[in-house]
C-alpha cells in the first residue's frame, strides 16, 4: 500500500488501506483420526500468514488434541495480498522441524463472509504444491503461416510478460523461471524461460511458438480455420518454479488457459492468479480437525482531506458540548454499542488525542458514568464508554511506559523459565510446590516493585486523566476516603499492567514466537496477583483485614491455593507502596525530569543487514545480525548478548523509511538514514518491517535536522537507482512519510475520520431511531419506552447534533459515490 504523511492533505483519491483483527481461538480433534500420528503427545501452536509470509504465531499449547489458543492479533496490512492463512503446527522433541498439522486459507475476496463472526473451519492438508501466491501476465494469439511447400498451418504464440507477488523462499526473494506447455489429448510440448535472479516480480518478456495443427492435413487450402475439436481440447499450462541450483526446484504455482478463448479474440492479454498444482483437486483428505476463528477485516477508502473537514470539526467539538451525551462522539458510541461494542471509539480517541482534545472529553464521559454509579466499590468496573475510551488512551500513549516498567522483568521471566505452578491439581511429577511458590513470589515481587517505582515514567496525559478521575470520584463519594484510590487503581492495575503481564505480545513487549505453556501459566498467576495487589490502595487497614478473612469467597481468588499464596504479601509496607504510587501518578504536582534518562530496550530481534562498506571485502553482503533499539541508541550485534559491532546514537538518526525492493532485490527492507552512510536492513516479514520503522521513527521524532526528503532506493554503481542522480550527496527525490509535526503518534486524521464515517454509515438505522427517540421525548416531555437503549439527557441538544450529523454524513457519502463512479473499471484478471 502506498503511504502518505499522516494527517496531510491529499490532492487525489487515496488507495484502499486494510486493517485486520484476528482471534486465534481454539482447535479440536487435531491430527489424523487414527494411526500413530495422533497428536495426543505433541504440543501445538498456530501461525498467521499473509499468502506465504508468516506475520504472527501463538504460544505453544500443552499436549492436547483440542487446544484453546485464545489470542488476539491486530495489525494493519502493509502490502497487497491474496490469501489469509492459519497454520497449525505440532512441536516434537524428536523432530528438527515443526510438523504441519493442517491449515485454513481464506481468499481476500471471501473475508467479508466471515467478518465479525466466529466460524469453525475444517483444517486442510499442507501440501507444498498448494502453497502458492502471485499472478502471471500472459498474451496469446493465433498466427496463420505458409510453409515452404505452400501449405498453411496455424501457430499459437504465447508471451510470458511478467509475474508479481511470488513468495519468499527461506526468507529471500526467489530465482523464478516459467515453463510453458501446450497440452492436448496426445501431446505435451514444453518450453522454458530464462531464470530471473532474486526477484518476486520478474519481467520475462519471452515469447514461445507452438504448432497447433499439422500442415500436411490442409495442403492447398487458401483459407484456414482451426477445427473446433482441436480448439476444445488444447490448453496452455504455465508453471512457475524457483531455481534450486544444487537443490530441488520449488513449485510456485500454475495457471491453465484454454486455447478456445482465441475463437473470439485474435489476441488475448490478461493477468491470472497462480493456482495450486492441478488447481488443488485431490481426493478427500483425512479428517485433520478444525479451527475456530473470528476474523474482522475492514478497508478504508481514504478521500482527500477537504472532504472530512465538516465531520472532523463536529467530532472535535464534542468535549465542549453540554451535556456530553449530546456530543457527536458520545452519540457514535451509543448507536454502535449493540453492533460492535465500543470498537467505534478507538478512531474517536485517536482523533481527539492528535488535536489535544482528549482530556476534556474523557473527564466529561467519566463524570457522566459516575452520576450513574451507586456504590463506591463498583467504580469503573464495567465495560462502558468511559472505561473503553480510557483503555484505548492508555494503550496508545502508554506503550513506552510499559516497555520501561515491565520489559526487563518479563525478559527475565521468559529466559529463566522457572516453574511456578502452585495449583496442587496441575503439579507435575517431581514438582515441589514450596519451591514453585518461592519462584512465583520472587517474580511477583519484581513486577510489583517495578510498577510501584515507575511513577516518573508515567505518561503526562495518563497522569492528567488519573488526577481528574481522582477528583471526580472524591466529589461523587465524599464519605469514602479510599474511593480516590480505587478510581485510579481500577485502570492502572486491572486494565493496564495486569493485562500487559498476561499478554505481553499485545503491547509489543515480547515477540510473537511460541512460548512454553509453563511460561504462559506463570504470567497468568502473576497477573492475577498483581490485580489484587493493586486494589490495596482502595482499602483501609481495617477493611483489608475483613477483606482477607473472606478471600476464599472473593471473586478474584476463587481458588484456595491463590488465597494461601496471596497471604505472603499481606504487609503494611505493600499497602503504603501502592498508595504512594497512586498518589504520585495522580497528584497535582508535575514531575520534572532529572535530565538523566536510564537506557531501556524498545525493540530487538534478528534481521538481515547489508554491510556498510567499512571493509574492502564483502561490501555487498547481507548477514544475520541482532538489531537492538533503546531510547538512546541503535546497535547491531553478531548475536544476541554479544558486543555491539556498530552503535548509532538515536540523536543522529535523520529519517527512517522503507526501501524499494528493486534496490537489492529483497522484500521487507527499510533504511535508517543518519549522519554517516544509510543502514539498510531486511526484516523478517512485512508487519515486522512496519514495527521497526514505527519504533525508530518514534524514538527519533524530535531530533534536530530531520530530513524532509529521502531516496527510496540505493546508491549503486555510481548513481541513485531511484532518480539516476550521480552525486551520492544529492538531496532525496521523494518526501519523507513523516515529519516533526505529525510523527508524534503517527495518527492519520483523515483515515481516522473515514473510520468514524464508516461506523456511522453502518449504523444509520440506529441513528434514525435515536433521532426519533429525541423527538418523542421533546413532544411528550419525558422518557419514553423506546428511549431506554440510548443515553439522552437533553433531547433537544441531542436532536440538533443528530440532524447535523445526518447532513455531514450525506455529503461525505456523495464524495464516496463520486469516487466509486470514477474508479469502477473492469479488471483484466
Amino acid at each position: 500500500m502506498n503511504q502518505r504523511s499522516p494527517g496531510s492533505p491529499s490532492a487525489c483519491w487515496e488507495e484502499v488501506n486494510c486493517v485486520m483483527l484476528f482471534l486465534a481461538g481454539e482447535a479440536k480433534n487435531l491430527g489424523p483420526s487414527s494411526g500413530p500420528n495422533r497428536l495426543r503427545d505433541l504440543c501445538t501452536f498456530c501461525t498467521i500468514s499473509l499468502d506465504q509470509e508468516e506475520v504472527y504465531r501463538t504460544k505453544v499449547y500443552e499436549k492436547s488434541v483440542s487446544p484453546f489458543y485464545g489470542e488476539d492479533f491486530y495489525f494493519e496490512i502493509p502490502r497487497p495480498f491474496q490469501c489469509l492463512s492459519f497454520y497449525v503446527y505440532a512441536k516434537s522433541m524428536f523432530q528438527i522441524r515443526d510438523l504441519p498439522v493442517g491449515k485454513v486459507a481464506i481468499r481476500k475476496e471471501d473475508l467479508y463472509k466471515y467478518c465479525g463472526k466466529e466460524n469453525w473451519f475444517q483444517l486442510q492438508p499442507v501440501d507444498p504444491h498448494s502453497e502458492v501466491q502471485g499472478k502471471v501476465h500472459l498474451e496469446m494469439k493465433l498466427n496463420e503461416l505458409i510453409t515452404e511447400n505452400g501449405s498453411i498451418c496455424q501457430q499459437l504464440v504465447v508471451q510470458i510478460i511478467a509475474c508479481q507477488g511470488l513468495p519468499l523462499i527461506s526468507g529471500q526473494n526467489c530465482d523464478p523461471y516459467a515453463t510453458v506447455t501446450l497440452v492436448g489429448p496426445a501431446r505435451s510440448d514444453q518450453k522454458k524461460t530464462k531464470v530471473k535472479k532474486k526477484t518476486s516480480d520478474p519481467q520475462f518478456e519471452e515469447t514461445f511458438h507452438f504448432e497447433v495443427t499439422r500442415s500436411s492435413s490442409y495442403k492447398g487450402r487458401s483459407h484456414f480455420h482451426v477445427e473446433e475439436e482441436d480448439i476444445e481440447k488444447l490448453e496452455i499450462k504455465v508453471e512457475l518454479w524457483n531455481n534450486g541450483n544444487l537443490a530441488q526446484d520449488v513449485f510456485l504455482g500454475e495457471t491453465r488457459v484454454s486455447v478456445k478463448i482465441l475463437r473470439n479474440d485474435h489476441i488475448h492479454r490478461a493477468w491470472y492468479l497462480l493456482q495450486p498444482k492441478g488447481n488443488g483437486t485431490k481426493s478427500k483428505p483425512d479428517d485433520l480437525g478444525s479451527l475456530r476463528l473470528k476474523v474482522t477485516y475492514t478497508e478504508d477508502n481514504v478521500l482527500p482531506s477537504a472532504c472530512y473537514t465538516a465531520l472532523r470539526n463536529l467530532m472535535l467539538k464534542s468535549p465542549d458540548v453540554k451535556p456530553i451525551s449530546a456530543s457527536a462522539a458520545h452519540v457514535l458510541g451509543d448507536i454502535c454499542r449493540e453492533s460492535v461494542g465500543y470498537e467505534a471509539l478507538l478512531p474517536v480517541v485517536r482523533l481527539l488525542l492528535h488535536h489535544n482534545r482528549l482530556l476534556p472529553f474523557l473527564t466529561s464521559v467519566a463524570a457522566l458514568e459516575l452520576e450513574n454509579t451507586q456504590e463506591a466499590n463498583t467504580i469503573f468496573r464495567g465495560n462502558s464508554l468511559a472505561t473503553r475510551c480510557i483503555d484505548d488512551m492508555m494503550k496508545i500513549v502508554g506503550r513506552s511506559y510499559l516497555t520501561v516498567t515491565l520489559k526487563p522483568v518479563l525478559n527475565e521471566i521468559f529466559e529463566s523459565n522457572k516453574t511456578c505452578e502452585i495449583d496442587p491439581v496441575k503439579l507435575k511429577e517431581g514438582d515441589n510446590v514450596e519451591v514453585n511458590k518461592e519462584n512465583l513470589q520472587g517474580y511477583v515481587q519484581k513486577v510489583f516493585t517495578s510498577i510501584t517505582q515507575s511513577s516518573s515514567s508515567c505518561s503526562p496525559l495518563m497522569c492528567d486523566v488519573f488526577r481528574s478521575l481522582r477528583q471526580l470520584a472524591s466529589k461523587r463519594f465524599p464519605a469514602d476516603p479510599h474511593v480516590q484510590y480505587s478510581a485510579v487503581s481500577s485502570f492502572i492495575f486491572l486494565r493496564f499492567f495486569a493485562v500487559a503481564v498476561l499478554s505481553p505480545h499485545t503491547f509489543q513487549l515480547r515477540a510473537h514466537h511460541p512460548v512454553s505453556p509453563e511460561i504462559s501459566r506463570t504470567l497468568t498467576l502473576i497477573s492475577k496477583t498483581i490485580q489484587s495487589l493493586g486494589s490495596w490502595g482502595s482499602l483501609s487497614k481495617n477493611k483489608l483485614v475483613r477483606h482477607c478473612s473472606c478471600f476464599c469467597c472473593d471473586s478474584s481468588f476463587k481458588e484456595t491455593y491463590m488465597y494461601d499464596f496471596f497471604k505472603l504479601f499481606q504487609e503494611d509496607e505493600c499497602i503504603e507502596k501502592v498508595k504512594k504510587f497512586l498518589d504520585e501518578i495522580s497528584s497535582n504536582v508535575s514531575k520534572e525530569s532529572s535530565g538523566v534518562e536510564d537506557s531501556f530496550v524498545l525493540k530487538e530481534g534478528e534481521v538481515h543487514k547489508r554491510a556498510q562498506g567499512r571493509k574492502r571485502i564483502g561490501q555487498k553482503n547481507f548477514k544475520k545480525r541482532w538489531l537492538r533499539v533503546t531510547n538512546q541508541e541503535l546497535s547491531y550485534h553478531k548475536q544476541k548478548g554479544k558486543e555491539a559491532l556498530c552503535v548509532i546514537p538515536v540523536k543522529n538518526i535523520l529519517s527512517v523509511e522503507k526501501l524499494e525492493e528493486s534496490a537489492f532485490n529483497r522484500k521487507n527492507m527499510f533504511q535508517v538514514i543518519h549522519s554517516e552512510k544509510p543502514l539498510y536492513v531486511q526484516a523478517g516479514n512485512c508487519v515486522e518491517t512496519n514495527s521497526w520503522i514505527e519504533v525508530l521513527s518514534q524514538v527519533s521524532r524530535c531530533n534536530p535536522g530531520r530530513l524532509s526528503t529521502f531516496h527510496p532506493s540505493a546508491y549503486v554503481g555510481g548513481f541513485w537507482l531511484c532518480c539516476k542522480e550521480t552525486n551520492e550527496s544529492t538531496p532525496g527525490c521523494k518526501p519523507c512519510t513523516a515529519t516533526l509535526a505529525n510523527i508524534q503518534l503517527d495518527i492519520d486524521c483523515d483515515r481516522e475520520t473515514e473510520r468514524i464515517f464508516s461506523f456511522f454509515s453502518s449504523s444509520r438505522s440506529r441513528l434514525q431511531k435515536m433521532e426519533d427517540a429525541c423527538a418523542g421525548m421533546s413532544v411528550y416531555l419525558g422518557q419514553q419506552e423506546d428511549c431506554s437503549a440510548f443515553t439522552i439527557q437533553d433531547p433537544k441538544e441531542t436532536f440538533r447534533t443528530i440532524k447535523e450529523l445526518g447532513e455531514v454524513l450525506d455529503d461525505l457519502q456523495a464524495h464516496h459515490d463520486l469516487k466509486g463512479a470514477l474508479t469502477d473499471e473492469p479488471g483484466t484478471m
